[in-house]
């Protein structure tokens, strides 16, 4: 069996600004996990920078924790698709 390429194509990362703790910080991520991550703030209610707030929460709380972007991706390869589990 082939593989084939993404629909669009494949796309490097799209660099954006996000306000979280009262800063901004700046987020590289590829076009795919910002609109995977746009739709699991939608599933919450919850702002894009609420949630990537979270995230951001739940990845300095590690020992040796990763960057912002690497903590994002992960989360969004385990994170439940139905937001009321």
């Amino acid at each position: 069996m082939t593989i084939a390429a993404p629909p669009g194509g494949f796309a490097g990362p799209v660099k954006r600004s996000i306000t979280i703790a009262g800063h901004a910080t700046s987020i590289s991520l590829e076009p795919v996990f910002w609109a995977a991550l746009e739709a699991a703030a939608v599933a919450r209610g919850l702002p894009l920078s609420a949630l990537v707030a979270q995230v951001d929460a739940l990845r300095i709380d590690r020992p040796d924790p990763p960057n912002l972007a690497s903590a994002l991706r992960s989360w969004l390869f385990v994170a439940p698709r139905d937001c009321n589990k």
